[in-house]
């Protein structure tokens, strides 16, 4: 069975890297010193800062897991593959509403790195999805949750 790829920028492998980092060096330490402090007070079968440190434990270390994977998988996009002025993973679209011209930017990423927050949404995305392939100067209808939205796409940048 093939694994499955996480397509990304080498700034989100770095950002991915960084918090694989945190969690291995910083907050493992932490939690074992919290698990040792619990063991101390006794009887572990009521210790609820015992049960509540070991908690803690297993989802940091699913973290870990899945953040290892993600590593290990990363296909990293090279920004001169992608066509100039053609939206892609890797690039940065800014894009005007119509009819009322309200302006977005977003940078397509891959899911591992995506962060709607910071404009940064997963090719996966509906968005991404309708914008992918297209260029400066394009009209495109994105079908979205709370209606379609009609927009025109006013500039195509590298990331």
């Amino acid at each position: 069975m093939a694994e499955e790829v996480y397509p990304m920028t080498q700034e989100g492998l770095e950002k991915i890297q960084q918090d694989l980092d945190e969690l291995k060096i910083v907050k493992r330490k932490e939690i074992v010193e919290r698990i040792k402090i619990a063991r101390s007070y006794g009887d572990l079968s009521e210790n609820s800062e015992y049960e509540a440190a070991k908690d803690e434990q297993a989802f940091v270390e699913g973290q870990i897991q899945k953040l290892e994977k993600m590593v290990r998988y990363a296909k990293i996009i090279d920004p001169n593959e992608i066509d100039e002025g053609i939206v892609s993973l890797g690039r940065k679209v800014t894009f005007i509403e119509l009819p009322d011209g309200d302006e977005e930017v977003y940078s397509i990423v891959g899911r591992a790195e995506a962060d709607p927050l910071d404009g940064k949404i997963s090719n996966e995305s509906p968005i991404a999805q309708a914008l992918i392939g297209k260029g400066v100067n394009d009209e495109v209808t994105i079908e979205t949750p709370g209606g379609d939205m009609v927009v025109k796409i006013t500039s195509v940048d590298a990331i």
